[in-house]
């Protein structure tokens, strides 16, 4: 392997975000719970802090990888990983009031640009945060901002965007700006689905049914908003980076096409729509946005999804990642992640008889994307 190894998917929750998480009572937040008093628990998705729940249901047990970047780095070696973007986990800043958000931000994307200048030079990047309940002047200041830090390369957005999904117009003029400064949005889902649609017996089966069918949904839904409504219509340069490969949108993409070409009222709507005096605008195809705005992380644990991937948006947009430090070992004295060995192995097997390919996957094209320099 001689290109680095990109890590696009890794989170940190600095020191300053760990302390206002252990400041509050209501979700999200960090606290202990009866009998193990010993270890401090994360509580982030709504309904993990019903106190019906076994205490070691609520949340995870939160440790030094969460937040110690020596941990990072030694993750990084041990799995040798080369370069690592790092970036705020969920729920970011959008729990925050508006007199909060903004310096709340700038103060959060500074100690990530900072842990990146304090360690050996080019092994770390980050996306940055947005205040997202902030009004639009300071969330479009914070951007212009991020583009002035050497190490940002990004931002880091939830689905809910400023409360009303990624589809409401009121994003605009963040989008514009956005794209105008050539920022990269690394989408990712943190509120699921409704509790109620996994049935109920639903607690009996921990965090998966939420992870594993929750998030993806969650992803697919609020970029298939964004198509809908036009975005990528309005913003044709937005780059938009998807966790966990788009959720279910590369497998699912061909339904969507096919839905919206037989929708009478969509049809109708987009006649009506634009200048009497000129055409009916034309939209642009699922597949188009597809292979032209959206990339994709490799974290889909499997061969089929990885091809899937691959497929969707093309060998050359689809991006290494982790997911750390969530879904760690729970055996004790495991050192190598299954999480990332599974999607080391997927990788190859997609792509491994074709090696400019995979060192594309593994590093080369985060490199390429997003102007990264390896020591």
């Amino acid at each position: 392997m001689t290109t680095p190894v990109v890590d696009v998917h890794t989170h940190v929750y600095p020191p300053a975000y760990m302390d206002l998480l252990r400041s509050r009572s209501s979700v999200p937040y960090v606290r202990t719970f009866p009998p193990d008093t010993s270890s401090s628990r994360l509580i982030i998705l709504p309904g993990e802090d019903d106190p019906s729940r076994p205490s070691t249901a609520r949340g995870r047990p939160v440790g030094p990888a969460y937040y110690d970047i020596k941990e990072k780095i030694a993750f990084m070696d041990a799995h040798k990983i080369d370069i690592s973007v790092i970036s705020l986990a969920n729920p970011w800043l959008d729990f925050l009031s508006a007199d909060e958000a903004g310096p709340a931000a700038q103060r959060i994307n500074d100690d990530m640009n900072a842990v990146c200048a304090q360690n050996a030079p080019g092994r770390l990047y980050a996306f940055g945060a947005l205040p997202l309940s902030a009004s639009t002047e300071v969330v479009v200041a914070e951007i212009a901002r991020l583009k002035q830090l050497p190490y940002m390369r990004g931002i880091i957005m939830g689905t809910s965007g400023l409360g009303s999904g990624l589809d409401d117009p009121a994003l605009d003029p963040i989008y514009a700006a956005l794209q105008a400064q050539r920022l990269l949005v690394f989408l990712h889902p943190h509120y699921g689905l409704p509790v109620s649609v996994y049935g109920p017996r639903a607690g009996d089966y921990g965090h998966v049914l939420p992870l594993a069918l929750g998030f993806p949904l969650e992803t697919t839904v609020a970029v298939t908003r964004m198509l809908l409504s036009g975005v990528w219509d309005r913003f044709p340069d937005l780059q938009v980076l998807l966790a966990h490969s788009g959720g279910t949108l590369p497998f699912l993409a061909g339904r969507i096409e096919s839905c919206i070409a037989h929708d009478a009222h969509l049809m109708k709507k987009q006649a009506n729509s634009g200048d009497a005096n000129k055409a009916p605008r034309r939209r642009r195809s699922v597949w188009d946005v597809l292979s032209k705005n959206v990339y994709l992380d490799a974290v889909v644990y499997s061969e089929i999804g990885l091809r899937a991937a691959i497929e969707a948006s093309g060998a050359d947009r689809v991006m290494f990642g982790t997911d750390h430090p969530f879904f760690p070992p729970l055996e004790e004295g495991e050192t190598e992640w299954l999480s990332v060995r599974t999607n080391y192995q997927a990788i190859h097997a997609a792509v491994g008889r074709e090696q400019d390919l995979a060192e594309g996957v593994l590093g080369g094209n985060a490199i390429r994307v997003l102007g990264l320099k390896h020591a």
